[in-house]
């Protein structure tokens, strides 16, 4: 439950960040300064939701500071991914959410599966009724392109023969397109 939270005040950071047009880790700097504040005064009134130990914000942390450094490559990713749609159409919670998902799934230690389920649940609390369905979509379409990408970067590259062309398992092929003089000399073609 602390690590979702830890997430949640990753996305109200950057959120705060983009809204007041103010560097993203300056903000956090104040963030993790009203936390304490909040710790030590009245806990149970914690406007980001009550104390966070020290592994959940160094969480937080980690998933701003990737972003932060990584911001361009995230953003073209998702952009890349949601068609129909510009950010500055975009209901800004969606973007934000789908910003800290991306970055923990490129840059995170946990399954990417994890951190799409933690996405939707933020995606429900903070915005519109079909919020969840999209910010799903949009990193559902991301693991398929990661997916695709690592199989292709898997797959052996295709042998060419002397000439340049294809190489199939019935044999090289030749410049007319037959199979080569051998495989027709021992009478398998």
């Amino acid at each position: 439950m602390s690590r979702q939270r830890a997430r949640e005040l990753a996305f109200r950071t950057l959120f705060q960040s983009e809204r007041g047009a103010e560097p993203l880790l300056e903000v956090w700097r104040n963030v993790r300064i009203e936390v304490a504040e909040e710790e030590a005064e009245a806990p149970e009134d914690a406007v980001y939701g009550g104390a966070l130990g020290f592994d959940d914000l160094t969480f937080a942390e980690g998933l701003l500071q990737a972003f932060a450094e990584h911001r361009d490559e995230l953003d073209a990713r998702l952009a890349a991914a949601i068609t129909g749609w510009s950010f500055g159409q975009m209901a800004q919670t969606d973007l934000n959410v789908l910003r800290i998902a991306s970055t923990e799934m490129s840059y995170g230690s946990e399954p990417p599966e994890v951190a799409i389920e933690m996405a939707v649940r933020l995606a429900k609390k903070f915005g519109g009724d079909e919020s969840g369905r999209f910010v799903n979509g949009v990193l559902a379409k991301l693991i398929r392109e990661d997916e695709a990408r690592a199989a292709a970067e898997a797959a052996p590259a295709p042998v060419r023969d002397a000439v340049g062309g294809p190489e199939t398992d019935a044999g090289p092929a030749t410049v007319d397109g037959d199979q080569s003089a051998e495989a027709a000399d021992d009478g398998s073609a």
